[in-house]
């Protein structure tokens, strides 16, 4: 795939997803975290967590091509962890979403669990 192609599909997920993580709808941004760490009250090290990335919803490794259907915008921690030491296929998006947002609830999924509870106020 060329990497263009891959940015622009990740660049339109992230528009069409307002700006949030398919998997923990927290905000996410894209470019540069300067103005998303001033306005969300982070740190730059749990900005870099919360980095758009290009999440393929059935991986390459198991037949997923590049195509905006199969392309979601994924904070870097999100993506990361559903491949986190697998050897076999990773979740399905729906079985991911569903843990990440019991997870979320317990507040203990992400490095910027604080923002959950500031976004959801």
């Amino acid at each position: 795939m060329n990497p263009k192609t891959l940015r622009k599909l990740r660049h339109q997920a992230f528009f069409r997803q307002n700006c949030r993580c398919f998997y923990c709808t927290l905000p996410i941004w894209e470019v540069d975290p300067t103005e998303f760490t001033a306005r969300y009250g982070i740190s730059l090290r749990k900005a870099k967590h919360l980095q758009c990335t290009a999440e393929h919803l059935i991986a390459q490794q198991d037949g997923g091509d590049d195509t905006a259907q199969n392309i979601a915008a994924a904070c870097v921690w999100c993506n990361r962890m559903r491949h986190w030491k697998r050897q076999d296929k990773a979740p399905s998006p729906a079985q991911y979403k569903k843990r990440v947002s019991q997870l979320i609830c317990k507040l203990r999924w992400h490095p910027a669990v604080g923002l959950y509870q500031r976004d959801l106020n």
